[in-house]
């Protein structure tokens, strides 16, 4: 759809909440719930963060050291004007005092994930029986709203500050719509093999990995160790044997990494039960209409100068909307629109992963353990 396009909203999104909307139609009109088998989408996960992985360069890395803790300071920031927000219009609109967590950093920057292991807690430290629901509808909503808000929001300061994304073509995520002429023969039958191949050893090498964390008490994310694994192969390998081919910013691993994270997203958002925000209410709508509208500020206002008013800046500020109101891969997908259309930012990928699927996990959850003393 060329004006959703244009917007720099990704086509998942698209696709995915036309499909939302049609079972949500079934529900309301025909009495059927309809469900998708998602068995596969963890694993798709696990393939684009493999591959993002395997695009990071030691240059880029370095070159993330700076940005990357100013974006954790940002984020944690903002967690706590999140909470702020949600706290306050809660008492403001006299509802129960269970629903503040559950409005804020619970349900917006945890997701369904934290909503789903703070709820019992919330419910028993404020008697509010229906904190789980809440913070499932909340978080849905939020994903539908940061999916929405990122690339147009990226596209704004873009426009307005005339930004460019480098003039490149080796691909690091994102193919674009054109892939014939003489960029079709780098993608073949072998190439895509070859990429799978070391794919699936970097999620092996990740899989390895969390388990030795979980013998020694550490839990963290599978994507993320899939993440760091790949990026310690793609420094070594290729130095350690120069001949072998390696699929680094090649055509095929652009694919396979599209491919992934696009059926990803819309697996996400066409299983979204949407009749289920129906029991949200006018008021909780209101708190959650005040969530994006901070957001938004926070993102143009703050984000986007301290990361540098640059096009990296714009990519992240699109990426953002993911930490604040959606998810990690609601994130990336944004920022893949926008770098599709106006050329790649690798080290927004490496970064904003890394802080929205890593250290905002440990703040949040100090910061919930507060709130529910």
């Amino acid at each position: 759809m060329p004006p959703l396009s244009r917007l720099n909203i990704p086509e998942a999104v698209t696709g995915g909440m036309i499909a939302a909307v049609v079972t949500l139609v079934m529900f309301v009109h025909f009495g059927t719930a309809v469900a998708f088998d998602l068995e596969a989408r963890d694993l798709l996960l696990l393939y684009f963060f493999s591959g993002i992985g395997l695009n990071a360069r030691l240059s880029d890395l370095v070159a993330g050291g700076k940005p990357l803790i100013v974006l954790i300071v940002l984020t944690v920031a903002y967690l706590v004007i999140q909470n702020v927000i949600a706290l306050g219009s809660v008492a403001a609109l006299g509802l129960p005092e269970g629903l503040g967590p559950m409005l804020g950093s619970v349900s917006l920057v945890g997701g369904h994930g934290t909503t789903i292991a703070w709820a019992p807690a919330v419910a028993a430290r404020f008697g509010f029986p229906g904190a789980m629901e809440v913070g499932i509808a909340a978080a849905t909503l939020g994903l539908v709203v940061a999916s929405l808000m990122g690339g147009p929001i990226a596209g704004v300061l873009i426009r307005r500050y005339r930004l460019e994304g480098p003039k490149r073509t080796d691909p690091v995520v994102g193919l674009g719509e054109n892939v014939r002429g003489p960029d079709a023969g780098q993608i073949s039958y072998t190439s895509i093999l070859a990429t799978l191949l070391v794919l699936n050893v970097a999620i092996m090498m990740g899989i390895a990995l969390e388990e030795l964390l979980e013998e020694a008490a550490v839990k963290l994310p599978l994507f993320v160790l899939c993440l760091l694994s790949a990026i310690v192969i793609t420094n070594t390998v290729p130095r350690l044997v120069p001949r072998m081919p390696w699929p680094t910013r090649s055509k095929a691993l652009a694919l396979v990494s599209d491919l992934s994270l696009n059926v990803f997203l819309a697996m996400s958002l066409m299983s979204m039960q949407l009749w289920t925000l129906g029991g949200l209410g006018g008021a909780l709508v209101v708190v959650l209409a005040l969530q994006a509208v901070g957001a938004a500020a926070y993102i143009l206002f703050v984000v986007f100068p301290a990361m540098g008013r640059d096009y990296r800046a714009a990519v992240l500020a699109s990426g953002f909307t993911g930490i604040s109101l959606g998810a990690t891969p609601t994130a990336i997908a944004n920022m893949t629109a926008v770098t599709k259309l106006h050329g790649p930012a690798p080290t927004a990928f490496i970064i904003l992963p890394l802080v929205s699927a890593f250290f905002i996990d440990i703040v949040n959850a100090l910061a919930i353990g507060f709130m529910v003393r």
